[in-house]
């Protein structure tokens, strides 16, 4: 059995005293820069682990952490997220926490700013941001900095504000990704269909627009002279889809590739298979469930899984270990990048957050 790092081990390897690793872990002060150092060099080199549980209990604190993210529905992207976060809570349920959950229409900027304007001045001690909206994220952002409130984000991560830490794909990454797939399967320089989600208020969320960039910035450094063409969609309205489809269609039969830069892609599948087009390849995001039935039909070939669970366990994970004892947090948490076909599906299930 490997032997538990304790205390006085990290002390003896630090050449500081047990009580010094005491003060550095529970943030106590009355430490010199050079002891904080080699203490949090000797934590990092071992991987130490706190004893969550016991000193929970100690303290003999209720904690209240807000969640706020995008509206989702059984099996969809936004769910796994909120399995994940359900998941920490239940593996430290001696942690006494009050958990509240605000959601928004992410396809509604107007959903965002009313649900963002409660949550601003809700009494709190940390918070856990699925951001879609930029502007307004950031506006919230600053509200928690002026409160000293410590936020994460999932999914996402905004430029101009200050994270705790946040647990996201890199997704200008996923975006060149998507476009290295999508042309080596269909013919050079073919026309290539990209799903635009229709919003009220905004273009696009901030994770398609990182995805987008990284999309034509790989295109144009690849020397690709693949036509993307924009097909509309509506999640507010989704009886327009279907005209919306057909016209695109219609107008564009020598598409030979379809790209969906969000959960969206059976959207796009479904029209495809019930309307009986086929030699269309398609590259899609996320484990949903409608994407992975579609996945193990063929109807989409290739599905990018950034691990929701993963980011939600964490992310949850991470605030209170902080919370606890204000250790010292990893900012950058990129989550890995699956690419997952209908042979390999079944494998990605059932995954282990332990």
């Amino acid at each position: 059995m490997e032997k538990k790092i304790r205390i006085k081990d990290i002390a003896k390897m630090a050449g500081v005293s047990a009580g010094t690793v005491d003060r550095v872990l529970h943030n106590r002060g009355n430490v010199s820069d050079e002891a904080r150092k080699a203490v949090e060099k000797v934590i990092e080199k071992v991987d130490y682990k706190p004893n969550m549980h016991v000193s929970s209990l100690s303290l003999k604190r209720k904690y209240r952490i807000v969640v706020t993210t995008p509206q989702f529905s059984r099996g969809a992207y936004w769910e796994s997220i909120h399995n994940g976060i359900r998941n920490a809570l239940e593996e430290y349920e001696n942690i006494k926490v009050e958990y509240h959950v605000f959601t928004y229409n992410q396809y509604d900027i107007y959903s965002c700013i009313e649900i963002f304007e409660k949550i601003s001045s809700f009494d709190m001690d940390a918070l856990i941001i699925g951001p879609t909206f930029k502007d307004e994220t950031i506006d919230l952002c600053n509200k928690m900095d002026d409160r000293g409130i410590p936020y994460i984000f999932v999914d996402s991560t905004i430029d101009e504000t200050s994270p705790l830490a946040f647990f996201s794909a890199d997704h200008y990454t996923v975006g060149r990704l998507i476009a290295h797939l999508i042309t080596s399967i269909i013919p050079e320089g073919a026309n290539i269909g990209l799903l635009q989600a229709v919003r009220t208020g905004d273009s696009s969320a901030n994770t398609t627009i990182l995805r987008k960039r990284g999309f034509t910035d790989y295109l144009t450094e690849e020397k690709k002279n693949n036509q993307v063409l924009t097909i509309p969609f509506s999640v507010a309205q989704p009886e327009d889809n279907e005209r919306h489809l057909s016209s695109f269609f219609k107008n564009n039969c020598d598409v030979s590739g379809i790209v969906v830069l969000n959960s969206r892609g059976s959207i796009v599948s479904d029209y495809l298979a019930n309307n009986r087009i086929e030699n269309v390849k398609m590259i899609c995001m996320d484990v949903t469930t409608p994407n992975t039935e579609a996945l193990k039909k063929g109807q989409i070939d290739f599905l990018i899984g950034q691990g929701p669970e993963y980011q939600g366990f964490y992310a949850m994970k991470t605030l209170l270990v902080y919370l606890i004892f204000k250790n010292h947090v990893t900012l950058e948490n990129y989550m890995q990048l699956d690419i997952l076909t209908k042979e390999t599906i079944d494998y990605y299930n059932g995954l282990k957050l332990n």
